[in-house]
């Protein structure tokens, strides 16, 4: 290492130790490096460059990752256990800080402890709303410094001796602020630091209160969390003991706490419904939630926090990793003996063939486990992947170390939904690649066959467009039966409600990522939980108003509902059939390109002439670059040519024939263009879908990326004309033939195909008119009702769309069952343990307030599902009280009327329904104009129950 300094003076040799001792000696001193001191070289100095090498022990610098792993050690082992009861406390003083501050005791004001212990004077700056103060503390380990402090109504910045304390207001203030838009401690920080300088209060350092506060910020919400979650658990012991079924026919206590309507009811299976899954989930990936490389490469990561987390760990996944590659030992042999393979088959437990399957993972970027969607040199993690039920609340994530979507982060969450969920339970699953991970699982027995049986899969909605359409005829939930309206999107509604977080996560640490996720899906839990009543009342609304649609459409076409299944189950069976052997279709498919090529041979010819023609008459304003273009076009021609003719070499007999025959035939050749039109349509449309979807996924609008995306908008919409224009042709293809069918200049069982609506076309519907190739292929001389038939077709996507909403409706109903009956036993639970005498003096405030929530939600809840019936016969949405002197039992109040509509009249708790009312009372100005439901547009469906309702504003 070259270092410029002048030439040192000569000293005698020291004896300081750290220069004598060895490196054995001191163990903490490293090894000695080599120091070359070179002069100051310039352009007169032509000596040659003298140097000297001196050997010195350089102390070894303090280890901060240690440090820091000690003092995240305190916090978490120490400070915040000891800080628990005092803040319920203090929170029950104040009346959840309504007030400023809790009176504190005496003995935290003496400069002596009367305990005889040794005390230490301490100073901090205290950080309020409207002012910046100084305290002096005496501490001693009887009255610690955190609980002083806390006493106080602050939270210190250090655990042991802090210079820094915070009001309790302003973190919760800031806490309730950052989960509602993108975190900015540097921003906040000075904002404060600039209305306190503004009001005369300085701090003594530059920066000093950035620097501090984001460890106070940090630790209150480790707290809050865990306070939080020590109540819950309280109330989660009491409903354990009082459980009216066997745990083990349960889901855990854990799935219980993440979805009530899917994982909160009595039971979890019914007998009349077996093609029902009990559940339905959700997997994707997100690829632009990561977290940038350490420039500075290190290899320690921060310590992890005391919170529970959604995140699997890193051991299962890996586990599941490395299982994967097991059974995937014998990949590459297989590959080589499959390029051998000339006949489609199905696989084994699979309904599409396997032509299908490979066309969905060529067209489907997800399915490309190669594709690299996130560097692995510029990111540590690269993504997330969430398991979500079909409410939007999150079950699981797994954090993405790969550059692709591989299949083992979801084989690894589906894993652990299995094991927190009874062995009878069904489980139906939306994937973007649901038919890929299928078969996979049965290929490589990824999945044991008692979990497969239980284990339905499906593709979701948004992304059904880049399957194959056989694949879609299977795998769609608007035709697969058992998903009802569920559209699998939730993941992509949750990476919405994240993506203000990617700019400060990109280069967060790894367990401070994970636990500030944490803290917004937490967030994001609040709002659903009470949304709950909403988001079942649209549901139903929008169920209610597709199956009349789909009553109404099947009377008017009066068609015999078994002859539309019997139909339906045949259309099903024509496109999902293998491709016959390719020997077979050879010589078809070369008589195909032939044709093509020859027309490609006429378009050249034409070009040429017209080039020839302006040459002759003289209409050339630059001869050399006429010639050039002449060249090139004759060049093209020629190879078109050549090429046309070694085709044409590798007919046989019965090939030469078999090609005359279609060449003359106008109708077979007009059919041939208009299906390769079709075709290129298809992928055209496809491809601008998924350019749409990057596009929307843009988070940051900077100045390049706003560039980037205006190109990318000129480009799609440049593109859109000659989509137009292709469908234009197709249209008139479908004319000639129609007009050739009219004159009998067509085979006997010919039919017309269908043409292609202008409006519309870039929406890619599952029953769009361009996945269907009606009339484009040669069929018997009887074609079915399904194909020819039009109120036949029709009749199958009413049907179907009729089947999916009896499906949504039953499981609407239970649904609002299970509700009651979590408010019914969460109710419970929480009397009983407010009836606990081992609890103190705190925790009954807590209780009460738990029961206030409770019964908040439950006045929205039952008024937003008065109109949903019953799946089955419910108690009363809370318990009769069971101290009372009498010993009248409890009764069970049916609220499925004849008409459907629930008599909410008779009541077991007087007193409880009583509270209910006061609450609504309170709340009256919230539901008191009903015309804000019928403002509300007939469309209008909230797909999350995060999502509010929008109100239309009233005119004054």
């Amino acid at each position: 290492m070259a270092v410029r300094r002048p030439k040192p003076r000569r000293r005698e040799p020291s004896t300081s130790k750290v220069i004598s001792c060895t490196q054995e000696e001191c163990p903490s001193i490293l090894p000695p490096i080599t120091i070359v001191c070179e002069p100051w070289v310039n352009t007169a100095w032509r000596r040659p460059r003298q140097t000297r090498k001196l050997n010195l022990y350089l102390p070894a610098p303090p280890p901060f990752s240690q440090k820091r792993a000690n003092q995240w050690r305190r916090w978490s082992e120490d400070v915040i256990p000891s800080l628990l009861v005092p803040y319920l406390s203090y929170i029950q003083q104040t009346s959840v800080l309504r007030y400023t501050n809790a009176p504190g005791e005496a003995q935290q004001d003496l400069a002596v402890c009367q305990a005889g212990c040794r005390t230490r004077s301490i100073t901090v700056a205290c950080v309020h709303f409207d002012a910046l103060k100084e305290i002096n503390i005496i501490t001693c380990p009887c009255f610690p410094v955190p609980l002083q402090l806390l006493r106080r109504g602050l939270f210190l910045c250090a655990p042991l001796v802090p210079l820094l304390a915070v009001d309790l207001r302003v973190l919760e203030f800031v806490r309730l602020l950052f989960v509602r838009q993108a975190p900015n401690q540097t921003a906040w920080c000075d904002a404060v630091e600039t209305f306190l300088d503004g009001m005369g209060y300085k701090l003594s350092c530059k920066n000093n209160l950035r620097r501090r506060f984001g460890n106070t910020f940090h630790w209150y919400r480790v707290l809050s969390i865990l306070a939080r979650n020590h109540i819950s658990s309280i109330i989660a012991d009491v409903w354990r003991g009082q459980a009216r079924i066997p745990l083990i026919d349960q889901p855990s206590e854990y799935l219980r706490s993440r979805c009530l309507l899917c994982f909160g009811g009595n039971t979890c299976h019914e007998a009349d419904a077996r093609s029902i899954p009990d559940i339905i989930v959700c997997i994707d990936a997100c690829f632009t939630q990561k977290c940038s490389t350490n420039p500075r490469s290190a290899s320690s990561i921060d310590p992890p926090n005391p919170t529970p987390t959604f995140f699997l760990s890193n051991d299962d996944v890996k586990a599941m990793e490395d299982f994967v590659n097991s059974c995937r030992g014998e990949r590459c042999r297989t590959r080589a003996s499959r390029a051998q393979e000339e006949e489609d088959r199905y696989e084994e437990g699979m309904r599409v063939p396997v032509s299908v399957l490979n066309g969905c993972g060529e067209s489907f970027v997800a399915a490309d486990e190669k594709r690299e969607k996130a560097s692995t040199r510029f990111f540590t993690d690269t993504g997330l992947m969430a398991l979500l039920c079909r409410h939007d609340r999150v079950l699981w994530l797994a954090n993405l170390t790969s550059a692709g979507e591989k299949q083992h982060y979801a084989l690894a969450l589906l894993d652990q939904l299995f094991k927190h969920i009874p062995p009878q339970m069904t489980v139906g699953l939306l994937y973007d690649i649901g038919c890929q991970l299928e078969r996979s699982c049965r290929k490589w027995n990824l999945l044991d066959d008692n979990t497969l049986s239980r284990l339905s899969f499906a593709v979701a909605v948004f992304h059904a467009y880049g399957h194959q359409w056989p694949c879609q005829i299977i795998y769609h939930p608007r035709k697969r039966e058992g998903f009802g309206l569920s559209d699998g999107e939730g993941c992509e509604r949750l990476w919405s409600s994240l993506k203000q977080l990617i700019p400060s996560l990109r280069v967060s640490g790894f367990h401070q990522r994970l636990f500030v996720l944490d803290v917004q899906i937490r967030h994001l839990d609040t709002k659903s939980i009470q949304g709950y009543g909403h988001w079942l009342h649209w549901r139903w609304l929008h169920c209610q108003i597709k199956k009349n649609v789909a009553l109404d459409g099947l009377q008017d076409l009066d068609v015999n509902e078994d002859i539309l299944r019997a139909e339906w189950k045949a259309q099903i069976a024509h496109p999902t059939r293998p491709i016959p052997r390719q020997s077979k279709n050879k010589a078809a498919e070369v008589i195909t390109t032939i044709l093509a090529l020859e027309k490609t041979l006429d378009a050249h010819e034409t070009s040429v002439r017209e080039l020839e023609m302006q040459l002759y008459v003289g209409a050339v304003a630059n001869v050399v670059e006429f010639n050039l273009q002449l060249a090139d076009a004759r060049s093209r021609r020629a190879k078109i040519a050549d090429t046309l003719r070694r085709r044409k070499a590798t007919l046989g007999p019965q090939g030469q024939a078999d090609f005359m025959t279609m060449k003359n035939d106008i109708f077979l050749t007009i059919r041939l263009n208009a299906r390769t039109v079709k075709t290129r349509i298809r992928d055209r449309l496809r491809q601008r879908k998924f350019e749409l979807e990057r596009l929307e996924r843009l988070y940051r609008a900077t100045v390049n990326e706003h560039k980037l995306r205006l190109n990318t908008q000129y480009s799609i919409k440049r593109r859109e004309p000659a989509i137009l224009k292709l469908v234009s042709t197709y249209n008139g293809l479908c004319t000639q033939l129609q007009s050739l069918i009219r004159q009998w200049r067509a085979p006997p069982s010919a039919i017309p195909p269908h043409l292609i609506a202008r409006d519309g076309i870039f929406l890619l519907d599952v029953d769009d008119e361009i996945w269907q190739d009606i009339g484009l292929d040669d069929e018997g001389m009887h074609p079915p009702a399904w194909l020819s038939d039009e109120a036949t077709r029709s009749g199958i996507h009413l049907q179907l769309e009729l089947d999916r909403c009896i499906e949504e409706e039953t499981r609407l109903r239970r649904e609002r069952s299970v509700m009651q009956e979590w408010m019914l036993a969460e109710w419970e639970a929480v009397q009983t343990a407010l009836r606990d005498p081992a609890n103190d003096l705190v925790m009954p405030f807590h209780l009460k307030a738990r029961t206030e929530e409770l019964l908040c939600i439950c006045v929205i809840w039952r008024n937003k599902v008065r109109e949903i019936p019953c799946a089955c016969p419910v108690e009363s949405w809370a318990a009769r009280d069971q101290d009372d002197d009498d010993d009248e039992s409890v009764g069970v109040v049916d609220e499925c009327d004849k008409d459907g509509d629930p008599a909410y009249s008779e009541v077991g708790d007087d007193e409880l329904m009583d509270a209910i009312e006061e609450v609504a009372l309170a709340d009256e100005y919230r539901y008191q104009d009903e015309d804000l439901i019928d403002d509300v547009e007939d469309s209008f469906m909230p797909s999350s129950p995060t999502k509010s309702t929008p109100k239309k504003r009233r005119c004054i």
